[in-house]
């Protein structure tokens, strides 16, 4: 009776994991080069002009924010079409979504505190917790990606 020798199958094992994680990194390259680029061209571009600068001066998910976002709407409602990176996009919400959507949408959202006078990606991923549904395990990987790869990641 031979040996199990478990090597080579963990040799395979370890080329299939890289070979998918290498076909993520390419789209997720393309999601950085992309994004929010529906914003620099009509029917977005004129909107985000105006309230751009009035949305860093309040507080996000404020009654002053909704407002704001009631008045972006058109502009919204066509950029929500065309970017999945936002719940919105999608019929079903947060469960249509896959991990690269989700990837970019937190690079967005704590990108997006960064314009805020106030901003903090981490109340804001409390807020959007109620706003879009998802669970106690779901907000704290998002925490605790922003904190490991963006927040740490800037203080190094």
């Amino acid at each position: 009776m031979k040996i199990y020798d478990s090597k080579e199958d963990t040799l395979k094992h370890i080329e299939n994991v890289r070979a998918f994680i290498n076909g993520l990194i390419p789209r997720l390259i393309d999601r950085g080069v992309l994004h929010d680029k529906s914003k620099l061209e009509p029917p977005e571009k004129d909107y985000f002009d105006k309230y751009t600068p009035k949305l860093a001066d309040c507080t996000y998910m404020s009654d002053e924010y909704r407002g704001y976002l009631a008045e972006l709407k058109p502009a919204l409602d066509h950029h929500y079409a065309n970017n999945s990176h936002h719940p919105e996009h999608y019929a079903e919400g947060m469960k249509a979504m896959d991990l690269v959507d989700l990837i970019e949408m937190i690079a967005d959202w704590y990108a997006a505190s960064l314009r805020h006078n106030d901003g903090d990606v981490m109340k804001s991923i409390e807020l959007n917790k109620k706003r879009y549904g998802y669970d106690d395990v779901l907000e704290n990987i998002f925490k605790n990606t922003v904190f490991r790869f963006f927040i740490k990641r800037s203080e190094l």
